[in-house]
């Protein structure tokens, strides 16, 4: 940390706090991270921890969004980039199955929506997170001429966060297997049928 000036240091703490975070809810789950733990893991003093964010559950909330905005604006990227939502449906299923449920980035999920129900300002912020997922596909849907766009989009988005929850108690699951129905569920021909 030599050379750095304060407001570098102080960015290079506050991001291994969170990374330490991310880490530490999937391991220990969200009421296991202390205050001690996560600054031990990010080898900063503890005094840090609150002189760098409001409180420790302030830190746990921002570490949990910063870790699902990327991945959920990834999936609304590529909703927008296909012209058949439904090729856009499966191509997610396919990229889920890189998880298996028990990896680090399924149980911070996993764990941030028990912790979400407990937590009304991660509620909110998760809410936001994943109304706007949904809009995106409800919104590629509609473009496609999908006769129930909205709830279409209320079905993937629970199909995919059920799944991975099943995966993590069954990990023969697959998430390709599920793609041809969530295709016959968002292609606009099939959803009449």
């Amino acid at each position: 940390m030599t050379g750095q000036t304060n407001a570098e240091r102080g960015r290079e703490v506050r991001a291994r706090l969170l990374t330490a975070a991310q880490e530490l809810i999937g391991e220990l789950g969200w009421n296991g991270v202390s205050t001690r733990i996560l600054a031990e893991r990010a080898e900063v003093r503890p005094g840090l921890v609150h002189y760098h964010f409001e409180s420790l559950q302030a830190l746990l909330r921002q570490a949990t969004t910063e870790a699902m905005r990327p991945m959920l604006d990834d999936m609304a990227a590529l909703l927008a980039s296909v012209p058949n939502p439904a090729d856009a449906v499966e191509s997610l299923m396919a990229e889920i199955d890189r998880y298996t449920g028990t990896d680090p980035a399924s149980l911070l999920f996993i764990e941030a929506y028990l912790a979400a129900t407990r937590d009304p300002i991660l509620r909110g912020q998760m809410g936001e997170l994943v109304t706007r997922l949904r809009a995106a596909l409800t919104e590629a849907l509609s473009a496609s001429g999908h006769p129930s766009p909205e709830e279409a989009a209320i079905v993937v988005m629970a199909v995919i966060d059920g799944f991975l929850l099943h995966k993590g108690l069954d990990p023969r699951l697959s998430a390709i297997r599920l793609a041809p129905m969530l295709r016959h569920l968002t292609d606009p021909n099939g959803a009449r049928s």
